[in-house]
């Protein structure tokens, strides 16, 4: 791809942003060194998987490398098995860490969904995470410069005899510096190294006093640091064991560089693999930042952009532009005034098309149609050549003869203001002679031009369009809409109106131009004139449907309820009807039993009873002739059973009086409800809850909540270094007290490492708590050996 191009778009600036997506330094590179492909099918694999990526970050999530970094020359040293270092291990066990990470999240997917099956598959199923290399290197090695005790019995042998031989050092030096003699002759009462070997500081004066060898003295010579003669032997000792305790960690380090040796193939693909999955999620990432979308690719120098963005632009004030070449013309000529958008334009065509050659998606609506170049050509930008004495217009036509020379029917040719810099006459000759010779060899071409030869030039060839970059008039500002089809008017007279020059001197100066050149103005101002109109009806078309739509949408929303309520009523109707029909058959049953009685037997026929007994059919004739039932005026909650918990403050209709929920309801829809000193099961259909005094009860509760506030100002870790033992103990019971209170599961502990007195009293004092669960030393990456790590 031509580098002049890459640079005149500012190619390298996406990379930086890409960059910033990649984790390890391996894909940051990779991301820096994309450059765009010219092969169809490749460049359509590396969409795909940008797109997978980009799909499953929105399912799962994102995937983290941070514990990737360049193991590329241990893995070289591990293939001619020369051992590693303890960093170099640290770091092979850290990529295995990443690696399971890796595998955890290929296999993550929403509860229900069938496994995923793209283009990143291939990836993820071959990488190997070997957590038994990864678990014994990191209980091996502490940090880069500290290797665990337990890592081998041998070491933690030599070790515990090297702390033996400390304390018979300190407890003889110590008798020597606290004795009476001592005061007179020691500068002070300590005990230090020189050269990894115990000395007192001896005032000059008193040499003699201390028989032993001399290892350094003070800058003013007043002070000597003596090793005595008592402590020779174990000082020896101690350094006897230093060796034997490099030694050990030497085999420590080899024998855990071996295991991986064996293993130094599946690492190395492991590594690369990782390295692809980084580069690709960068991409995936970079393109969410943006709304990216996958552009659909072509080979037949056919381009639709659908509201486009230069990707440098800020999206929230950035004008989208719609770009249409390729299938009704070749040959693009835009027009407008400047700082219009023209060369926004051609750049935002100039670098999605680079982008989408190299496998990253584009900030345009999906369905944007882009085709593959072998080259991409831009003649942009005013550029003077110092070093080659040349002028902007020789500039521009020397990259213009070179475009002219290496461009063919597979390239994309970006002229901004071809034929600029010269007499307008000439140079719209030129230009137009330049375009015309391209669009002739095929090429995709796209020019901003201020020339009205141009103009008519597009109007009068076939496969050659206008466009133009709109501007408000009434502003006096430009819109940065990119018009398709509409050239570009000028608007000098207008503006010069617009700012107060007579109209004496416009008219004097609009019959100086050609009479040609003002009736192509005039077109082009009914052309403009026209497409307001047009875009004015489009807009108001498009608002009528939309309220048409939102109007049938609100009546049919309103005939389903009212069908829901009609069916309702008839339903509640039906019902009543049948009971009304049950009663009065029942009633009526009733009474001609009665008369039929009367009748066979009417010496039993009592006047009264009968009398009483047609008053009570006449009355329910008329209750139910009113259409009033017993029951009509009966209030119910509407509460479901979930909607109600224990300590619910609620109304009961039937007693009118409030209570508090005691037990959540049954399976047959009743709930314990205690009101004052008596309690009741009543039906959840006659109970109303009152949210106001749940909620103000729920603030309360939590405004009193002792523990609660301790646990928002716990911070979970203690500084003690240059504490005693004695000092350090009291501190961290109160520390651990206050951990308790807050519910923390994990605290952790600053000790230093130092000569290792501090660690070991405070992990003394730990084994002896009840409560604690656990304690460890950081790892790599927590502070090493100088943290506790606790568990409760």
């Amino acid at each position: 791809m031509n580098k002049r191009t890459l640079r005149i778009l500012e190619y390298n600036k996406i990379l930086n942003m890409l960059s910033e997506y990649a984790a390890s330094p391996m894909a940051k590179k990779r991301c820096l060194r994309l450059l765009p492909y010219k092969e169809l099918e490749k460049i359509r694999s590396l969409q795909e998987e940008t797109r997978d990526a980009s799909e499953r970050i929105r399912k799962n999530g994102n995937l983290s490398f941070s514990g990737l970094t360049d193991i590329g020359a241990s893995l070289k040293l591990l293939s001619i098995n020369s051992p590693l270092s303890a960093a170099e291990l640290l770091g092979i066990a850290s990529m295995l860490d990443t690696a399971a990470e890796v595998i955890s999240y290929s296999e993550k997917r929403p509860e229900g969904d069938a496994p995923i099956s793209d283009s990143l598959i291939s990836y993820f199923s071959l990488v190997t995470a070997f957590p038994e290399i990864s678990s014994e290197i990191k209980r091996c090695i502490i940090s880069t410069d500290m290797i665990a005790d337990d890592a081998s019995r041998a070491l933690k042998e030599i070790r515990k005899n090297i702390e033996i031989s400390y304390n018979r050092i300190r407890q003889k030096l110590e008798k020597l510096i606290h004795s009476e003699a001592a005061k007179d002759y020691l500068q002070d009462s300590l005990i230090t190294t020189r050269s990894g070997r115990y000395c007192i500081p001896v005032k000059s004066a008193y040499r003699s006093k201390v028989p032993g060898m001399i290892h350094d003295q003070s800058q003013t010579g007043s002070t000597l640091f003596i090793e005595p003669l008592d402590v020779v032997n174990l000082n020896n000792d101690i350094r006897e064991l230093e060796n034997e305790e490099h030694i050990e960690i030497e085999r420590i380090l080899t024998e855990l560089s071996e295991r991986c040796a064996s293993h130094v193939e599946e690492l190395t693909e492991c590594f690369k693999l990782l390295t692809d999955l980084d580069f690709i999620f960068a991409r995936a990432k970079f393109s969410n930042s943006y709304d990216g979308s996958e552009p659909l690719l072509n080979e037949d120098g056919i381009i639709d952009i659908k509201s486009g963005i230069h990707p440098l632009l800020d999206r929230k004030t950035a004008v989208p532009i719609d770009l249409r070449l390729g299938e009704d013309c070749t040959l693009l000529i835009v027009t407008g005034p400047n700082t219009g958008g023209k060369t926004v334009s051609l750049k935002t065509l100039g670098l999605l098309t680079l982008m989408a050659q190299s496998g990253l998606h584009i900030p345009a609506r999906y369905g944007t149609k882009l085709s593959i170049y072998t080259d991409i050509f831009a003649d942009i930008g005013d550029e003077q050549s110092i070093e080659q004495n040349l002028s902007t217009f020789s500039s521009h036509m020397s990259n213009i003869v070179y475009i002219l020379n290496h461009s063919d029917d597979k390239s994309l040719c970006l002229f901004d203001e071809p034929g600029g810099g010269t007499d307008p006459v000439e140079g719209a000759a030129l230009a137009t002679a330049i375009l015309s010779n391209l669009k002739e060899k095929g090429a995709t071409v796209m020019a901003t031009t201020h020339y009205s030869e141009l103009k008519s030039f597009a109007i009068a060839t076939p496969g050659v369009e206008n466009a133009s970059c709109e501007f408000d008039i009434s502003t006096l500002q430009p819109t940065y809409k990119l018009l398709m089809g509409v050239p570009g008017k000028s608007n000098a007279f207008a503006i010069s109106k617009k700012l107060g020059l007579s109209d004496e001197i416009i008219e004097r100066a609009r019959s100086g131009i050609d009479k040609n050149v003002v009736n192509v103005e005039e077109l082009i101002a009914d052309l403009d004139k026209a497409r307001r109109e047009a875009e004015r009806d489009k807009e108001e078309i498009a608002k009528s449907r939309l309220e048409i739509e939102d109007l049938k949408k609100r009546l049919s929303e309103r005939e389903k309820a009212a069908n829901e309520d009609r069916q309702r009523i008839l339903s509640k109707a039906r019902e009543e009807a049948r009971e009304i029909l049950e009663n009065a058959k029942e009633e009526a049953d009733s009474a001609i039993r009665d008369y039929n009685k009367w009748l066979k037997n009417p010496t039993s026929a009592d006047a009264r009873s009968m009398e009483k007994l047609r008053t009570n059919l006449r009355e329910k004739a008329e209750k139910l002739s009113n259409g009033k039932k017993e029951t009509s005026g009966k209030v119910t909650s509407g509460h479901k059973a979930k909607d109600f918990h224990i300590g619910d403050t609620v109304k009961v209709i039937s007693l009118d009086t409030e209570g508090h929920i005691l037990e959540l309801p049954d399976q047959k829809g009743t709930a314990l409800v205690g009101m004052g000193i008596l309690s009741s099961r009543l039906p959840i259909s006659d109970l109303i809850i009152i949210d106001d005094v749940k909620e103000e009860k729920a603030g309360k509760k939590v405004a009193g909540n002792h523990n609660f506030n301790k646990s928002y100002s716990f911070k979970p870790e203690i500084n003690l270094l240059g504490k005693t033992v004695d000092e350090a103990v009291a501190e961290l019971d109160k520390f651990l007290d206050d951990a308790m209170l807050s519910h923390a599961e994990n605290v952790r502990i600053v000790h230093g490492k130092g000569t290792g007195a501090l660690r070991k009293g405070i992990h003394d004092h730990l084994k002896r708590l009840s409560y604690v669960k656990s304690f460890r030393l950081g790892e790599f990456g927590e502070g090493d050996a100088g943290v506790t790590i606790v568990s409760f």
